[in-house]
């Protein structure tokens, strides 16, 4: 072990056989060796003894709009991926909306390359988009890399990202499912969104009416009939509607290729806590009530939902207003994801192991880069975050690092302070400090 040239010492390490004290060797960018805690440290090495705050894998979250180039006044790369990089998240994966132009083709695709690559601080993959008229795209999008292709069954809320109808949605996915790809999909109906009432104004109530459950349960069980039809692989975005995690259940013990997220927004902030005229609360599908968040905790318990990431999808502030109808739908969540999916977490009893599966390991393995990401062992990229998970912070949101300062978290104390966070063995940000962008653009594996 002559080429190690440091050594991570923690008491807690999470590692993928569970946590334990032991010094973790990384030689090249890459984790070489996890070494019993008093394992002697090569000269080659420096050593950094964190006590016992806790060694966790960077977290990897692949739902992140960057909105770079295009709508760059909403957010960038260069400010993404540092607080993503303050909250302990290593690996993002840019969704294909939101930036101009959206990631639809090859040529997109490039111009998301050219203006990423000298910004970013983390690592950096990229989704392609679903759309009606560019299924001729797919295959050469995912012959360049991209981890899959999103598409929406409403309308997105951006005119240059329409949405699928049934038709569109079969030809799109027997187009992906021939080459063994991946559709990701915001999935509410919109037949049932425009049958909902629709009174607009600052009552959080009255969004909620006019993004009702059964929107997401309809457009859930279409999706799951398509993914049968083409034995496809289907991901569901941003579930938020419990009502729905029986079919999904189902679809999962008949072997339907189907997987499904969740946000950390769903499983800690409730409906009866919003105020009304509070749009940074808002998202879609929406924030729902106390019981069906604690079914939706309970479905990531038994591995129904898979995983936590953030939809992270800010806007300037003034495009927050107080009419829930017309403020733009978005949270920003990437610096504050892991901190409040944490403290609800230890709240109902489960580990920072359950956490880190949620949010690291399953999220990797989704866009196939479990070989690199999402677990500290040997042979993975020497990517860590360093929590202290007993100590509290009150969220001011003039210490977030997001372009727009808009956060639904405003004023809560949450449990898990981010001491630094490590991408391949360089320490890239620690105490609000970062270093020059280190970060990669990551292709799907072939």
């Amino acid at each position: 072990m002559s080429d190690v040239e440091l050594v991570l010492r923690s008491t807690r390490v999470i590692t993928p056989e569970g946590t334990r004290a032991a010094s973790v060797a990384v030689a090249g960018g890459t984790i070489a060796a996890v070494l019993p805690y008093e394992a002697d440290v090569p000269a080659s090495a420096r050593l950094e003894d964190l006590g016992d705050d806790v060694l966790l894998p960077g977290l990897v979250d692949t739902h992140v709009h960057v909105n770079d180039p295009g709508r760059t006044e909403w957010e960038g790369f260069w400010t993404a991926t540092r607080a993503a990089a303050a909250g302990g998240i290593t690996t993002l994966v840019d969704m294909p909306l939101n930036s101009l132009p959206p990631t639809t083709t090859v040529d997109h695709l490039r111009t998301k390359h050219e203006v990423a690559a000298d910004k970013a601080h983390i690592d950096v993959g990229f989704w392609g988009g679903a759309l009606p008229d560019n299924t001729k795209d797919l295959r050469p999008l995912h012959e360049a890399g991209v981890f899959g292709f999103k598409a929406f069954l409403s309308p997105s809320g951006v005119d240059e990202f329409p949405h699928l109808d049934q038709d569109r949605l079969a030809r799109s996915l027997a187009e992906i499912s021939s080459f063994g790809g991946l559709l990701i999909v915001h999935a509410e109906d919109p037949h049932h969104l425009a049958a909902a009432p629709q009174h607009g104004g600052p009552k959080y109530a009255d969004f909620l009416a006019s993004r009702p459950r059964d929107a997401e349960d309809t457009a859930i069980a279409q999706l799951i009939a398509q993914a049968k039809r083409f034995d496809a692989r289907v991901h569901i975005l941003h579930l938020s509607s419990s009502d729905a995690l029986p079919l999904i259940a189902q679809a999962k013990a008949e072997g339907v290729r189907l997987t499904v997220e969740t946000c950390p927004h769903y499983l800690t902030l409730t409906a009866e806590e919003v105020p009304d005229g509070a749009s940074e609360f808002k998202c879609c599908p929406p924030i729902r009530e106390a019981a069906n968040q604690d079914l939706l905790w309970r479905a990531l318990a038994d591995g129904t939902v898979d995983c936590v990431v953030t939809d992270h999808s800010p806007s300037t502030a003034d495009l927050k207003t107080d009419d829930f109808a017309t403020a733009w739908g978005g949270i920003s969540g990437l610096q504050l994801s892991l901190a409040a999916v944490w403290t609800e977490a230890r709240k109902r009893g489960h580990g920072l192991e359950d956490v880190v599966r949620w949010m690291s390991s399953r999220t990797a393995a989704l866009v196939g880069l479990d070989a690199r990401k999402g677990a500290i062992a040997a042979g993975r990229d020497a990517d860590f975050a360093v929590l202290a998970p007993d100590e509290t912070f009150t969220v001011d949101p003039a210490a977030l690092h997001h372009r727009n300062r808009v956060t639904a978290y405003a004023g809560k104390t949450l449990h898990g302070v981010v001491r630094s966070t490590w991408l391949r063995g360089e320490r890239i940000a620690a105490d609000g400090e970062f270093g020059e962008p280190r970060g990669r653009l990551l292709t799907r594996n072939p």
